[in-house]
């Protein structure tokens, strides 16, 4: 049976359903089914109740109230009412239920892909005094408090402008354009062809791939605990292998303190060496001289890091975080199991993967907590699992309210299905780790990393563990990006791929159309991470400076 995808083969051509696990008792339409229609799947009959939209589901026997449905052959609901053989899954008759987990002791036995063809490729990285090595190199902006948000938006429009780092005037020349037709009373436009220039074609410093800014919304008031918190986010990413050097902007009175900030990046890494700035405004004669001086520094620093170039590289040494936003019905069955294969493919290379939105691993736990290496692993992620949906269900919420109204129109009913289908991104080895926000990830293999499931919060956190590229799946489309860890968006269905081509990467559509298996889709990732990281692609979420950056207070986000 094949581990990524639980059917005998990969989806043949055209296709028009799939049951993913013998144990289930849905099958996923994979195009539309009319009512009446009647389906076959290994000799037996399927007359459609009602119309099933693509990436819906339908019961395969007739299941009485409160029966249990299973997908991906693990419980993902009960249902709520009587329901019939043909009848299409939804929200109103089908409620969230997953199975009870505990740690079983389990021998996990593991058989790796073969990566022979891999073994001796190399990428183009930055080398780090560490042996850590980057994918980009980045100079970062660190705001201690939200006092300076302000302080960074200018220095971003200066720096960003003149250096060559903005991302195009396009949208000044269109506004310009308009504001010209409105004064001479001609009509406004607005589908005409917008011309951008390329990405960092007159970059300054060609070794350099970016200055980046971490405004944020902390840093004092709330509580000392929420500081102490953003203190490690931001000691994360100075200390983060991209980056080749820092600024810090602090006002001074506030909670998150200079010194203790400068003590936490070196408890972090005692080998720290990178150069940073740091600049405290209550010490400065004016805001002028504050932020002329951390122009100055800056520009110094940046034609210091510049003369570093890239060198070869051994694939171990890429560190890649796996997400899913804005997910649909094909993402546990064609973009969630290819990255999944990559996974293997990387593991099985001595590199790292990260796999975290813990809100969205319910139902999974069981098999998650199997496959740890030692019990250590497994009661820690037991234990932040268990304290993450207290604290939800606290609130009055629960990880049973993750789907939000986009993912269920497509066809996630329950966050138990998200669960299960999201999970397949870690493949199948095992987990050698589990890492509470921000720690860093130190072993081979795949680490388990605690995040909400929320787009931004989930990449903030695998970028602060030290991810180096995320691969990010989608089959509705979001523009997330972050400020120091390349993002490459991966579409579950090629119609995503084709409407919003300006933010998508990889295509995983020819797995649902029979075209391609998922493990040859899961070579294509890894071929277009090794360039990626080598800078011979830029994903499109860092040619549009998609530089998303939010803090997770430890509240209840999911």
């Amino acid at each position: 049976m094949n581990p990524y995808f639980y059917s005998p083969k990969n989806i043949p051509y055209m296709k028009k359903i799939l049951k993913i696990h013998p144990a289930d008792n849905v099958i996923v339409a994979l195009k539309e089914l009319e009512k009446g229609e009647v389906v076959q799947h290994e000799g037996i009959s399927y007359q459609m109740q009602e119309a099933i939209p693509a990436k819906h589901k339908f019961y395969t026997e007739d299941i009485p109230q409160h029966g249990e449905v299973k997908m991906y052959g693990v419980l993902v609901g009960k249902v709520v009412v009587d329901v019939k053989k043909g009848s299409r899954m939804t929200t109103e008759n089908l409620h969230h239920a997953a199975d009870p987990y505990a740690y079983r002791g389990v021998q996990y036995s593991w058989q790796p892909p073969d990566v022979e063809k891999f073994r001796q490729r190399t990428f183009l990285g930055y080398h780090r005094s560490d042996g850590r090595v980057g994918t980009a190199k980045y100079w970062l902006f660190i705001p201690t408090v939200f006092c300076e948000n302000r302080n960074l938006d200018v220095i971003r429009e200066a720096m960003h402008n003149e250096l060559g780092y903005a991302v195009t005037d396009k949208y000044k020349q269109y506004t310009r354009m308009l504001k010209q037709a409105w004064l001479n009373g001609e009509e406004l436009k607005a589908d005409v062809s917008l011309e951008a220039r390329p990405a960092h074609a007159d970059r300054v410093f060609k070794n350099v791939d970016g200055i980046k800014f971490l405004n944020h919304q902390g840093g004092c008031g709330g509580t000392r605990q929420d500081s102490e918190i953003l203190e490690n986010l931001l000691a994360a990413y100075a200390d983060h292998p991209n980056v080749g050097g820092v600024t810090v902007l602090s006002l001074g009175c506030q909670h998150l303190q200079l010194s203790s900030f400068l003590d936490t990046i070196k408890k972090r890494n005692p080998h720290f060496d990178k150069p940073i700035h740091v600049f405290e405004q209550q010490g400065s004669t004016s805001e002028e001289e504050l932020i002329r001086q951390a122009i100055a520094a800056t520009f110094k620093g940046l034609s210091e890091i510049n003369k570093y170039e890239r060198t070869p590289a051994t694939l171990d040494k890429l560190t890649v975080g796996v997400k899913c936003g804005g997910s649909d019905g094909f993402s546990g069955i064609s973009a969630n199991p290819a990255v999944g294969y990559f996974s293997d493919l990387l593991v099985a290379l001595n590199g790292k993967i990260l796999l975290a939105e813990f809100p969205e691993l319910c139902g999974a736990e069981q098999e998650l907590i199997d496959r740890s290496v030692s019990k250590e692993a497994a009661e820690k992620f037991i234990h932040l699992m268990d304290a993450y949906s207290a604290q939800a269900i606290q609130a009055g919420s629960g990880f049973h309210m993750n789907p939000s109204p986009g993912n269920i129109r497509d066809g996630l009913i329950t966050d138990a299905i998200k669960s299960a289908g999201a999970c397949k991104k870690g493949g199948t080895s095992p987990v050698v780790d589990v890492l509470d926000y921000t720690e860093p990830a130190t072993k081979p293999g795949l680490s388990l990393v605690c995040t909400p499931g929320n787009d931004v919060e989930a990449t903030t956190g695998k970028a602060a563990s030290g991810a180096t590229l995320i691969l990010f799946t989608t089959g509705l489309g979001t523009p997330t990006g972050n400020p120091v860890c390349p993002t490459i968006k991966v579409a579950t269905n090629s119609a995503l791929a084709r409407r919003m081509k300006d933010i998508i990467d990889i295509d995983c559509g020819p797995i649902i159309e029979g075209e391609k298996s998922i493990e040859e889709m899961g070579e294509e990732i890894l071929e277009y991470c090794i360039k990626a990281a080598s800078g011979e692609v830029i994903p499109k979420a860092v040619q549009l400076n998609q530089d998303d950056f939010i803090p997770w207070k430890r509240g209840v986000s999911l």
